[in-house]
């Protein structure tokens, strides 16, 4: 196995304009560049659900995507190598970009994509509009779906695309899953009803299942287990402890059979 590729002491620290009541959002998204650290994918995707969804999406050579908290850029540099199209991924954390820019190099498509250092949800691009536009697993740039749509409704081209890709309960939540999982969440069908609401059809999907959410998951909790054992004298330890602990007992007692995630395929119907 590789050595986990952490983020080095010296990351400059990126405000944060979403606000997240009684949280450090700064420091939570330093976990997340530690624990997903091993990732290429950072969301409940494999490599074939990916390649899944670049297929439905009926990409074709020259056409251009924008994608909105990009992460390591998995999405946008196989889907160039693999069907030829080009683009821009933005994101907040340099640490991600820097693998995404890396992984273009290795790909060879650093001619075709490149990757913005910026506030995916106040971003605005003077080469819009693009063929498809992407925000998955990060909605709340917008408040949510409706709201992150509009967002996205100025920079895809008509009859273009826009990838959303979003949680939902699969059952009605259980006293305390909402507190540990996250507000604001609706059942699959009304996830596609906010869709509706603000004139985006629903055309395709690609969904998550239990192993690729397991995946997902517990390969963190090896990475950041294993930075608390590496780094027993480091400041924020006690910070990553607490969020390793979270995240196994928030997902073993709600996420795992209550929590599904998808991307869905829309078209902007005005």
């Amino acid at each position: 196995m590789t050595e986990p590729n952490y983020p080095t002491e010296n990351v400059p620290s990126v405000p944060l304009e979403a606000a997240e009541a009684g949280s450090n959002l700064a420091m939570t998204l330093r976990f997340h560049e530690i624990s997903e650290a091993e990732h290429r994918i950072l969301n409940p995707y494999t490599e074939d659900k990916l390649r899944l969804l670049g297929e439905v999406c009926r990409l074709r050579e020259g056409q251009r995507q924008l994608d909105l908290c990009c992460g390591k850029g998995e999405m946008l540099t196989t889907w160039s190598r693999d069907h030829g199209i080009g683009g821009v991924g933005v994101d907040i954390s340099e640490v991600v970009l820097a693998a995404a820019r890396q992984r273009a190099a290795e790909l060879q498509v650093e001619d075709r994509v490149h990757f913005v250092l910026a506030d995916a949800g106040t971003y605005r691009d003077d080469t819009a509009p693009y063929d498809l536009v992407s925000c998955i697993g990060a909605t709340w740039i917008g408040g949510g779906p409706g709201g992150t749509i509009d967002l996205i409704r100025p920079m895809v081209r008509p009859q273009g695309l826009v990838l959303i890709g979003e949680p939902y309960w699969i059952t009605p939540p259980t006293p305390g899953a909402e507190d540990a999982m996250g507000h604001g969440f609706t059942s699959l069908i009304g996830t596609v009803e906010r869709f509706n609401a603000v004139g985006a059809e629903l055309v395709e999907l690609v969904m998550a299942d239990h192993d690729s959410w397991d995946r997902y998951m517990a390969a963190q909790w090896w990475t950041a287990s294993q930075w608390l054992r590496d780094h027993p004298d480091h400041p924020d330890h006690a910070g990553m402890q607490n969020f390793l602990d979270r995240s196994r007992t928030t997902y073993l007692v709600y996420g795992r059979r209550q929590f599904g995630w998808g991307v869905f395929v829309l078209r902007l119907t005005r």
